[in-house]
């Protein structure tokens, strides 16, 4: 559970970075609008809490589980924002109670969690660290949407390693969301972290590769920021294709935004 634990510490510190955030906001900034289409930031808390829920159930009632599962392929256009709707209706302080509890006891069930434990999902079955790595990246970039929204810049953390590490993880997956066969071959990523040190996943000597900065990088797999807007290089056809599609989130493809008109 180690290699878990140390998830989950990062997956609490990113809820209560993204709280004090919105903990003190005015009920008028909750209706504020996110770059995400017709989502407020009520919308946003409330995805949070949705997901939370549902990643409880995973755990606790995997047969229930299953039986979202399948409404989410009967219905994969709409069941995210069907999730959220009603919860994004409570008023704001019924909401950030409702996440604030929804969170605390995901992270303290994980915990419990016997080593080894696969967790059913939307997409794959996931490990108890992959489950705290995703919980992790919808926080930190649902919270993006939220800072956007609130014209608030946020300084990326070295909890970015998480999501970059999911976001080189879910190649293939982000392939098979778009009917695309997976190369075959490894890619090599490298990174700058924020503090400046260099992560780097995949085999040295591939000679597909992707090169930038961290946080571009998880703009890009979070699908928070269009490619033409960030600074990353792709080296090999296979590496350039991939980051036009790429996606550390389970389901569909998302439609991404729109470029801003210039690379960051």
């Amino acid at each position: 559970m180690s290699d878990a634990r140390t998830v989950l510490i990062d997956l609490h510190s990113e809820g209560e970075e993204l709280d004090r955030l919105v903990g003190g906001l005015p009920p008028a900034d909750w209706k504020r609008p996110t770059p995400a289409p017709g989502w407020t930031v009520s919308h946003q808390i409330a995805h949070l809490a949705w997901t939370d829920e549902q990643a409880l159930l995973a755990v606790n009632e995997p047969d229930a589980f299953a039986q979202e599962a399948g409404k989410a392929l009967a219905a994969p256009d709409t069941f995210v924002d069907d999730g959220a709707e009603p919860l994004a209706a409570h008023p704001p302080s019924e909401l950030l109670m409702l996440w604030r509890e929804g969170r605390k006891e995901l992270v303290e069930t994980l915990v419990d969690l016997p080593e080894g434990t696969r967790i059913p999902w939307y997409g794959p079955p996931m490990s108890i660290a992959s489950m705290a790595s995703a919980r992790l990246m919808e926080t930190w970039a649902h919270g993006q949407d939220v800072a956007d929204a609130l014209e608030v810049a946020r300084p990326p953390s070295a909890r970015l390693w998480h999501i970059a590490r999911l976001g080189t993880r879910t190649r293939d997956y982000a392939h098979l969301a778009h009917g695309i066969q997976p190369p075959g071959e490894e890619f090599r990523v490298e990174l700058t972290a924020p503090d400046g040190e260099l992560w780097t996943f995949g085999p040295e000597d591939a000679a597909q590769r992707v090169t930038g900065r961290a946080l571009d990088f998880c703009l890009l797999v979070t699908q928070r920021a269009h490619r033409a807007d960030l600074a990353l290089r792709a080296e090999g056809a296979g590496a350039d294709r991939w980051l036009d599609i790429a996606q550390a989130f389970a389901g569909p493809p998302g439609p991404g935004r729109e470029p801003s008109g210039g690379a960051a």
